[in-house]
């Protein structure tokens, strides 16, 4: 009786299929299959009948740590998902950890940021699942470690302008050739890359003469990653709203307007936006990890409606108790003053720029489809978040008057923003 019981305890600290002394494994797991292979060999010399000792199960060949799942599910489980995320200081980056973290997946932060940028990520999965590593874009070494055990690599490093250190090539095009390398290399199953809407060889010109740089930068980071592992799912998404995004508060700072003047190209009349929830997107990178029919497909990733840019941020503003009766607000074309503002950010402030050429040259893309790409639908994300349920709450901050407590009715209600549905192959309003 007591040999029995401590064979169930065995069998229940061993309920793990892999191959001891497997290299792909972290030691703990190659010490634990070890130890299963001891005492399943112990338990099998004395043969089921000859001394009552019941024979364990034989562990399969495996040195994929994905093998491993266990559990029921959530965060105190395993999934099998052993994920890299490179970009995870960003503002997706926390989104897709903590996904991961909640459903029982192991994370490698590889960073390139200061530690402290990215501690708070450490609180996302259960103890011991989510290890950092700091890495250099253009170390290779720093990037093979990263990717070393895992199964799954998630390429979120982006930047919106060209720092003195890295030109938007050496991000968007190099950088990202270079991971897809390295993870084919390594034998990673599923590789997500992180692109932008709207990416094309030659982006149509808005003021800049060639066009948006960056969307040619992230067409070719396309390519790039295309020749390198073929069958990458390349996930494109439209402007991301959300907790500290760079969309709904970029219109909504005081820096972007002069005093009570917005100024926007053709007053924002001629771009029609179709923009995201951050959850969203981070849950259609997730779907994509394990969906049939996302490997060398794109995925545009897109909200479910479409608004003009001039309608939505006059509705911005009336949400921020700004509008003309109010407050004075006015919305008008581009006027000299923030055209030498431009010039003056682009020239100077190289490294924190917020309104350089390359912002405002995108700021006014209109969101098209890609032709034959899949969406979040097709990834299960059916329940999409429009902006009317959650820019009221973002920009609450912002609110004139934002300390006087009003009465009930005491400022006349926002209303939403004139829309169209965003269903596919909608036609585009412009």
């Amino acid at each position: 009786m007591k040999s029995s019981r401590v064979l169930e305890r065995w069998r229940g600290a061993f309920a793990i299929t892999a191959t001891p002394g497997s290299s792909r494994l972290p030691v703990a797991y190659q010490l634990r299959c070890f130890s299963q292979s001891h005492v399943r060999n112990a338990a099998n010399d004395g043969g089921e009948g000859s001394k009552g000792v019941p024979e364990l199960p034989t562990a399969a060949k495996s040195s994929i740590l994905g093998n491993l799942k266990r559990g029921r599910g959530g965060r105190s489980s395993f999934s099998g998902i052993v994920a890299t995320v490179f970009g995870p200081s960003g503002f997706l980056g926390p989104y897709v950890i903590n996904h991961l973290g909640k459903m029982g997946s192991q994370v490698i932060v590889a960073h390139r940021c200061d530690p402290y940028d990215v501690r708070d990520a450490k609180v996302s999965g259960d103890l011991g699942q989510i290890l950092y590593n700091q890495i250099d874009l253009r170390d290779e070494d720093s990037i093979r470690r990263s990717i070393k055990y895992s199964n799954v690599v998630i390429n979120l490093i982006g930047r919106d302008f060209a720092t003195k250190r890295f030109s938007l090539e050496q991000v968007h095009v190099e950088g990202a050739r270079r991971i897809a390398r390295l993870s084919k290399e390594a034998g990673v199953e599923r590789l997500i890359h992180l692109s932008a809407l709207n990416a094309t060889e030659k982006p149509k010109r808005i003021i800049l003469p060639k066009g948006s740089e960056f969307l040619a930068s992230k067409w070719r980071g396309e390519q790039a990653v295309r020749e390198e592992f073929p069958e990458a799912v390349i996930i494109r998404p439209s402007d991301i709203f959300g907790a500290e995004d760079r969309f709904v508060n970029y219109y909504v700072r005081g820096g972007r307007r002069v005093f009570k003047y917005m100024p926007l190209w053709k007053s924002g009349e001629a771009t029609w936006k179709q923009p995201v929830h951050s959850s969203d997107v981070a849950a259609g990178i997730i779907n994509a990890i394990t969906s049939p029919i996302a490997p060398g497909r794109i995925i545009d990733a897109v909200g479910p409606k479409r608004y003009q840019l001039s309608e939505l941020v006059d509705w911005m503003f009336r949400l921020m108790r700004r509008s003309p009766e109010m407050w004075g607000y006015i919305r008008g074309p581009l006027d000299p003053f923030t055209i030498l503002k431009i010039a003056c950010s682009s020239a100077f402030a190289f490294k924190f720029s917020k309104s350089d050429w390359q912002r405002v040259e995108r700021e006014y893309v209109t969101d098209e489809r890609t032709p034959g790409a899949l969406d979040l639908e097709d990834l299960g994300i059916t329940n999409l978040k429009p902006m009317e349920d959650y820019v009221p709450w973002l920009v609450k901050g912002s609110r004139a008057y934002n300390y006087y407590t009003d009465d009930l009715g005491e400022f006349p209600d926002a209303g939403i923003p004139p829309s169209s549905s965003g269903a596919r192959n909608a036609e585009l309003l412009v």
